[in-house]
């Protein structure tokens, strides 16, 4: 089980959201990983100065079925090449520095999202997308380029897909629909209110809810049926960390309309190639007379 990640990123993530004694366990892991994959909940307890009951509901806090997942996603990580953190420009940086700098923190974004990634709540959620009736993507600001994207491709492939940054019509959109139809809330901090109220009004509708956020509990999580999450970028003085995070985004939505188009891959080719004739039309050189 060595393959899997993102214990390290997980606490990151969570560190600063979790209870005083909780708090203390994930800075003492996160300055001891090598350590503390050998001790047990109760030595790790005593070490951070707390108890191994903590210990336990910090596993919990982070979404793990308990301190045995915690160890083994951290000895994951420590296993895994080292890389360097998310890194800001500088004032009349050279270009060639600034281009190495954003490849790296997008790389950084990208590996931390897989590294947290569920795969079993997204099997649900493709599961969810191919039954689903309609699909109506929400997003505001940058979260909107994720949404108009996931439209896009879910068109191509017969999806009745819509994405919608006008909350007044996605309400009105919602307001219609029902157990057969899906919403996908896209909110990077995960308390976007906007996306928060329309999803909590897809839950009073009986609509099936899917959220794409940064990991942990949220205002817009609380209101999702299946919780996908992208790596929470560090925020920088120019948002580069930002910047991944909305490539972190455009990435689960590329991993939804991959593993939705294997399942129906004779249907999905279909239907790419008859949308791909219809663009040809327009250009002019479609072979068809």
């Amino acid at each position: 089980m060595s393959h899997i990640k993102g214990g390290l990123v997980i606490l990151k993530e969570m560190v600063n959201s979790l209870p005083p004694s909780e708090k203390k366990i994930a800075h003492y892991i996160l300055n001891n990983p090598e350590e503390s994959i050998h001790l047990t909940a109760m030595a790790l307890g005593e070490k951070s100065q707390t108890s191994s009951a903590a210990v336990i509901r910090l596993c919990k806090s982070l979404g793990f079925g308990g301190f045995q997942e915690l160890k083994i996603r951290v000895t994951g990580d420590l296993q895994d090449q080292v890389v360097k953190g998310y890194r800001d420009i500088q004032p009349k940086e050279a270009y060639k520095d600034i281009i190495g700098k954003v490849t790296s923190n997008t790389i950084h974004t990208l590996k931390e999202t897989v590294d947290i990634m569920n795969v079993e709540d997204l099997k649900k959620a493709v599961t969810t997308l191919t039954n689903a009736k309609s699909i109506l993507f929400v997003g505001f600001g940058a979260s909107h380029i994720a949404a108009k994207d996931a439209e896009q491709k879910f068109q191509r492939i017969n999806k009745q897909a819509q994405a919608s940054s006008d909350v007044h019509m996605a309400a009105t959109s919602i307001a219609n629909k029902g157990p057969e139809d899906v919403v996908v809330g896209i909110s990077f901090s995960g308390k976007t209110s906007e996306v928060v109220k329309l999803l909590e009004l897809a839950k009073h509708k009986g609509v099936q809810t899917i959220s794409i956020t940064k990991y942990g509990k949220t205002p817009v999580t609380n209101f999702s049926d299946i919780k996908l999450f992208t790596s929470a970028a560090r925020e920088a003085t120019f948002r580069s960390g930002a910047t991944s995070s909305r490539i972190a985004q455009l990435h689960m939505i590329d991993i939804l309309f991959m593993c939705l188009a294997s399942e129906e891959y004779d249907e999905t080719v279909r239907h790419l190639d008859e949308t791909r004739e219809a663009i040809s039309f327009f250009r002019g050189d479609s072979s068809k007379k």
